[in-house]
């Protein structure tokens, strides 16, 4: 499958989103902020940090925006609306919402890797509406009532 790729005028010269090994899900994104920019996410606070790209995925797709594991193990760093949906009627810039979970404040440059962009299907599915539903033996039990962790 090929996604069609756009680089925005202040995403140019930025690596183009790659994984990081073969078999890896995510394509990592870059920050595409101004030379020379520092972005200071204090703790507590979120940004909108552009990725400097837009995307046209085909239909029955999205692209999925996840945390990266080492910003937010060794920095509480994540993604707040994780994960962040793309549709593929979508045709602006990518962006992705950061927050710092973590004691310090946190700096990104431009080319920080910042997040990941997962591709995933989306099935065309259609709800029924119905009276009841089939009895499991779970039933209506929530968070927390397979086991603890």
């Amino acid at each position: 499958m090929t996604v069609k790729f756009k680089w925005l005028d202040h995403g140019k010269g930025l690596p183009m989103p790659q994984r990081q090994s073969r078999a890896a899900a995510g394509h990592d994104l870059a920050a595409a902020l101004d030379n020379g920019e520092v972005l200071v996410l204090s703790p507590g606070t979120f940004e909108m940090v552009p990725c400097g790209f837009s995307i046209a995925l085909p239909e029955g797709f999205e692209a999925q925006i996840r945390p990266r594991s080492g910003l937010a193990a060794k920095f509480g760093v994540t993604v707040l609306n994780t994960p962040g949906t793309v549709d593929a009627d979508y045709r602006g810039e990518v962006k992705v919402i950061l927050i710092n979970h973590g004691s310090a404040p946190f700096e990104i440059r431009r080319g920080d890797r910042i997040a990941q962009m997962v591709i995933a299907s989306v099935p065309d599915l259609a709800l029924e509406e119905v009276i009841d539903l089939e009895e499991t033996d779970r039933g209506t039990k929530g968070f927390g009532s397979t086991g603890i962790g």
